[in-house]
């Protein structure tokens, strides 16, 4: 048996003793060193996010392969590896077609209106679809395609951002259509729009500029590429942005949030032609202003995104922790035992005490 942070309830996510996975012949069985809450574990745990009761919950996973499979070739049992939030089988139409996020579609229940649905979120399935990784053990489907081994030099905390946070940050300046010489406006100062900042410095972004209604995040936004902090409490951010581009707008923006205030703000500080990369997790509907869409005829993008997985993904996040280009450990700003989860839950939940993210370790 092995300890296991399981969704109850809407409120409620609890520790609870769970059977260690059998090993098929493609899967890997992973003891888990450390792991995260994420702030879609917020949204499961509020309820605004459907999964099954009983669930293990989280997706981020570094660990040690305690077992593998019979087909599984290239790793080796006591290897240090971790896997993408995002673990597809790369046998999907959509993973072919070149989205291999969208690992195909699965019938669920909606959660709130009863009714159901196809979500195109299928590729990820750690806390979603299958046991994720707020455990002991954490068994990993199709681990020829998605075990990266960890480089020795690195530690749990410096690639504990890759599963997720690191690789939808990059994903979002990458769907941004970053040139070199660009103005980005990174709405939101979260893990997530941290590595978007630090995403876009390295994409060629020569004006970044950070908002967010937190000076502490702001601070951390400049050591991550930020030339310009905006504090949108005091700061009327579009007219700066106006201000800046000389009237021209932004090249691009990325809302990490996931608010109709930051997706609206998103759209209005672009210059025609430019681009919104969205990578907010959005619990209601949203609505596009008439004005800051120009009636459609602005010849805006708006591109949206879910995280990247599969080992090439990781391999090449962990490149850049390992060339010095970037350091992420500084994001990590608590630390909790697997049997104190609950506790992390609050603090993260309610953003106390400075909190970025918190490194759960089962040991």
């Amino acid at each position: 048996m092995m300890k296991a942070a399981v969704f109850v309830e809407p409120g409620r996510i609890e520790i609870a003793e769970k059977p260690i996975p059998d090993v098929g012949p493609n899967d890997a069985l992973v003891r888990i060193t450390t792991t995260t809450i994420c702030g879609t574990d917020v949204h499961i745990l509020k309820g605004e996010y459907p999964v099954a009761k009983g669930l293990t919950v989280g997706h981020e996973p570094v660990g040690i392969i305690e077992k593998l499979g019979s087909a599984v070739q290239g790793y080796a049992e006591g290897q240090r590896v971790i896997a993408g939030a995002i673990c597809p089988n790369f046998n999907s139409y959509a993973a072919q077609d070149g989205v291999p996020s969208q690992d195909g579609s699965y019938l669920v229940a909606s959660g709130r209106c009863g009714c159901h649905g196809y979500k195109a979120t299928a590729g990820w399935r750690f806390g979603n679809l299958i046991d994720g990784t707020q455990a002991e053990y954490v068994l990993v489907p199709d681990a020829q395609a998605n075990l990266a081994p960890i480089p020795d030099g690195l530690t749990d905390e410096q690639v504990l951002m890759c599963p997720d946070i690191m690789s939808t940050g990059f994903k979002g300046a990458e769907n941004a259509n970053i040139r070199i010489g660009d103005t980005v406006v990174v709405f939101a100062q979260g893990p997530i729009g941290l590595c978007a900042t630090a995403g876009a410095r390295l994409l060629g972004a020569t004006t970044i500029i950070a908002v967010d209604g937190n000076d502490h995040r702001l601070d951390i936004s400049r050591k991550l590429g930020a030339d310009v902090t905006l504090n949108f409490k005091t700061d009327d951010v579009i007219a700066e942005v106006m201000r800046i581009t000389g009237g021209r707008g932004a090249d691009s923006s990325i809302e990490a949030l996931g608010l109709q205030s930051t997706f609206e703000s998103a759209l209005r500080v672009l210059k025609p032609g430019g681009t919104l990369s969205s990578l907010g997790v959005y619990s209601s509907d949203l609505t596009i202003p008439l004005d800051a869409f120009a009636a459609g005829l602005g010849d805006h993008r708006i591109n949206t995104a879910l995280c990247p997985g599969g080992k090439e993904r990781m391999r090449r996040l962990m490149n850049v922790l390992e060339s010095g280009r970037l350091d992420l450990g500084l994001l990590v700003t608590h630390q909790y035992k697997l049997d104190d989860i609950v506790e992390a839950y609050e603090l993260f939940a309610n953003q106390r005490d400075g909190v970025l993210k918190v490194a759960v370790k089962p040991g």
